[in-house]
């Protein structure tokens, strides 16, 4: 049968989908090879969250080209959505497909490999108002698999694109979310994180419940199950029922994803992100209220149209009060056909470097801040690879990087570790028991 190879850019999301469109092609007996090997056909499933992505979208487009000018080459995913015509120029590339009808991939590439047909399927996803089912087994990486549950984006925010390259917000049956979440118990993995577009609005869409709440408490019952995580959730989606009722599972993480993008409610506004840093700071007391342990990562934008030295300073200073665990730093990308594409006081690049350095160091340092409060403390590890000879590393649930020498082999098992020596990646740790 003919050779396949995969390349994925962007999100966990996009790494799910790729998942499950291998998947579709192993059903049909196609061999999946590295996308460095010479293949049948290359499917390049792309990101257009930022320029950036987008041009290395086209780069790895013309790298599997190079790789074999015969074969067929695919292309799916946000940025197919938003640029098919401008895909469909580059020399090369037979198949687009955009954020829907990926369930049809072996199907569409098979015309271009068997009939020779160019073939581009790209729908208006703002119609679009199901959830999309692929093969879905989970992206698999290490120890943890993700689990897609839910698809498009409501919000709007002036900076982002992904709306209107994924569409509405869409939910994924009840059953089928059990179904996959059964599956990945039996193939051995402890740790299942949820994720999607808007992971928060799961179920929304629906005229009754369920609801992400009803998912989780659902999935904890599976008793191989022993940790589930969240991908990302907005401030605005957390009420104070969801986080009573989580913090009673035994087996839900101590460790929420919440954007924050900005510290200065000036940029915040400018930004439509639906919050003010009060109400921010009032949800995360609430949380850590009720897990006092917990870890809060948070992704930061910095270098947005108009952010003046002292709009930087209030991120600054706010993030320091909430006390982040960790941030992702992204330098402001003026995306075309967004709202910030057209603001005015847009900032130079050599500033934005200048401030995601800074940023970038303050992560460094929130990071070992919050380690520090652990050591000494026993925490239980899921340890995932073996990265030095006998020295393993893994997660605590609330999301800290611990690493333990052992002579017995540790990935997929979760021991209790005595946390004791602080480093800059990761805190040192003795496996203390099962």
């Amino acid at each position: 049968m003919p050779k396949v190879a995969f390349y994925t850019l962007g999100c966990k999301v996009n790494q799910a989908e790729t998942e499950a469109m291998m998947e579709l092609f192993r059903e049909k007996n196609y061999n999946i090879v590295d996308f460095d090997e010479i293949a049948d056909i290359y499917v390049i499933n792309t990101c257009a969250v930022t320029n950036e992505s987008e041009r290395k979208s086209r780069q790895i487009i013309r790298r599997a080209i190079r790789n074999n000018p015969l074969a067929v080459i695919a292309v799916v995913g946000c940025y197919s959505q938003l640029a098919a015509e401008e895909i469909m120029k580059i020399q090369g590339v037979d198949v687009v497909i955009g954020t829907r009808d990926r369930n049809k991939i072996v199907e569409l590439v098979e015309k271009a490999l068997f009939d020779n047909e160019r073939v581009v399927r790209v729908s208006n996803i703002m119609e679009v108002r199901s959830f999309e089912e692929i093969a879905f087994r989970g992206f698999r990486q290490k120890t943890r698999a993700f689990l897609k549950i839910q698809e498009g984006c409501n919000l709007f925010c002036s900076y982002c694109i992904i709306p209107y390259a994924r569409g509405p917000i869409r939910s994924r049956k009840m059953e089928s979310i059990i179904k996959e979440a059964q599956e990945l118990a039996k193939d051995g993995f402890k740790e299942v994180v949820l994720t999607g577009i808007h992971l928060g609005l799961y179920g929304e869409d629906f005229k009754k419940d369920p609801n992400l709440l009803d998912v989780v408490k659902e999935i904890s019952k599976i008793p191989v199950i022993e940790r589930i995580r969240l991908s990302s959730i907005e401030i605005f989606e957390i009420d104070r029922d969801f986080i009573q009722e989580v913090s009673k599972l035994k087996n839900f993480c101590r460790h929420f994803h919440i954007p924050l993008q900005s510290g200065s409610n000036e940029i915040l506004k400018k930004m439509n992100r639906r919050y003010t840093t009060e109400e921010f700071l009032n949800k995360i007391e609430m949380i850590q209220a009720y897990m006092p342990d917990v870890a809060i990562t948070t992704d930061v934008i910095t270098g947005f149209p108009g952010e003046k030295d002292e709009n930087f300073k209030e991120t600054l200073e706010f993030i320091k009060k909430v006390g982040f665990s960790k941030l992702h730093v992204f330098k402001f990308s003026a995306k075309k056909g967004t709202p910030a594409y057209e603001m005015k006081e847009q900032i130079p690049e050599r500033i934005k470097e200048e401030r995601s350095k800074i940023l970038i160091e303050l992560s460094h340092q929130l990071e070992k801040d919050f380690r520090e409060k652990f050591k000494g403390k026993i925490l239980r590890v899921l340890f995932e690879e073996e990265t030095q000879e006998s020295l393993y590393e893994g997660f605590t649930d609330n999301y800290i990087r611990v690493a333990a020498f052992s002579g017995e082999n540790l990935h997929n098992k979760i021991y209790s570790v005595l946390l004791k020596e602080n480093g800059d990646e990761y805190i040192l740790g003795e496996v203390i028991s099962r």
